[in-house]
């Protein structure tokens, strides 16, 4: 996940003294940038995951000070250092209170830290972390494009990853992400990757063919669940302009078998996106996942909309809804009140929507065979 705020604590606290006094939560936000600021106007050009460094020149006030946070946070910036002692000797409270409360790293180091040696010490940090990063993308895609040919990735990710145990893929997405210039989509991908918290070296961010990837390793099921709904609640909040959907792949052992998981996380996302839901995890979508692997569209179309198109006709010609209902039906074990309390409607409208149902069909629904043939028909439809 890159040079992180954790990484550079590591390094720095005993070197440059430095210290994380708020914003703690962000404590695995990944930098692509370190630089000095002195004046908000430059934030109007940050892009995301910028590490600002301050002497406070231009913050000496409260207010001036809050000003920069807060820009910083709607920047998506990785966090914050202001270098105190001098212009700022003390962090305002209310400074301290909005860092924690946007997970926004807020750091000190005190003045007598030359902050030119620190920013050039880092920033090379920093360019040494990305061509790794740049390395692991490419040992991933590797992975998930030739799984077979396993001397062309192993080496590579056995320097950042335990490439004999859990692997698992989270793919990320939006409206348009495949029509944006590269500038644009970098810029979404720094945003959606400051909301992953609590990741940093057992887990990897990239873009590959449509998505945005997050590869976790050695992350067990509750973890993966936190740093997956904790994602969803930030993105949510923190972007309310754009709809994002996440399609969850099994969890896999051994590298060879990244591809599996990539694929399930494939067929996941696209179901996000044609239910219109935000997370789907391909381990739960039940017999669907029986057909995640047939890439032959007219077999899935010849076992659905073939099947179904009276009652489809219907539906299109009287805005009914008697697919959703047969489909409740049979999820249902043919219980009418079941059905009812799923759909919302009176046990009577049922009875009549399932003998209109069996009469454009043709059929009673009392074979298990058929059954089953339009259970699964309905379950290859969108609703």
């Amino acid at each position: 996940m890159g040079f992180t705020i954790e990484d550079m604590l590591i390094i720095s606290k005993s070197k440059y003294k430095m210290e994380m006094i708020a914003g703690r939560n962000g404590w695995a936000n990944s930098i692509s940038w370190l630089l000095m600021v002195e004046d908000t106007v430059i934030t109007k050009d940050f892009r995301g995951k910028e590490l600002v460094v301050t002497t406070g020149l231009g913050f000496v006030t409260e207010e001036k000070l809050l000003e920069l946070v807060t820009a910083l946070d709607e920047r998506h910036a990785a966090g914050l250092i202001i270098n105190t002692g001098h212009y700022i000797k003390e962090i305002p409270e209310s400074i301290i209170k909005f860092c924690d409360n946007c997970d926004l790293p807020l750091l000190t180091a005190p003045w007598d830290v030359t902050m030119s040696e620190m920013i050039k010490d880092l920033t090379v940090r920093i360019f040494f972390q990305t061509q790794t990063d740049e390395q692991t993308s490419a040992a991933l895609i590797k992975a998930i494009e030739k799984p077979g040919l396993k001397d062309e990735y192993i080496e590579e990710l056995s320097q950042v990853f335990d490439v004999d145990g859990r692997f698992q893929i989270i793919l990320l997405t939006t409206d348009d992400l495949d029509s944006m210039d590269s500038v644009e989509r970098k810029r979404i991908g720094y945003r959606l990757q400051i909301y992953l918290e609590n990741i940093s070296h057992n887990g990897h961010f990239f873009y590959y063919n449509g998505y945005f990837v997050l590869a976790l390793n050695a992350v067990d099921d509750a973890s993966a669940k936190e740093i997956i709904e904790g994602f969803m609640s930030r993105a949510t909040h923190r972007m309310p302009d754009r709809h994002i959907y996440v399609g969850v792949g099994s969890a896999v052992n051994d590298a060879s078998n990244i591809a599996i998981s990539f694929r399930r996380a494939v067929f996941a996302a696209r179901m996000s996106i044609e239910k219109a839901e935000s997370l789907t995890y391909f381990d739960n979508i039940g017999v669907k996942r029986l057909f995640y692997s047939i890439s032959d569209p007219l077999i899935l179309k010849e076992m659905s909309v073939d099947i179904l198109e009276p009652i489809l006709e219907y539906d299109r010609e009287h805005k009914a809804d008697l697919t959703l209902t047969l489909h409740s039906y049979l999820e249902n074990g043919g219980s009418i009140k079941a059905v009812s309390d799923e759909l919302f409607i009176h046990k009577n409208t049922i009875v009549y929507r399932m003998n209109k149902i069996k009469e454009l069909l043709d059929t009673d629904l009392e074979n298990g065979r058929e059954r089953l043939m339009y259970y699964l028909a309905t379950e290859l439809l969108p609703f």
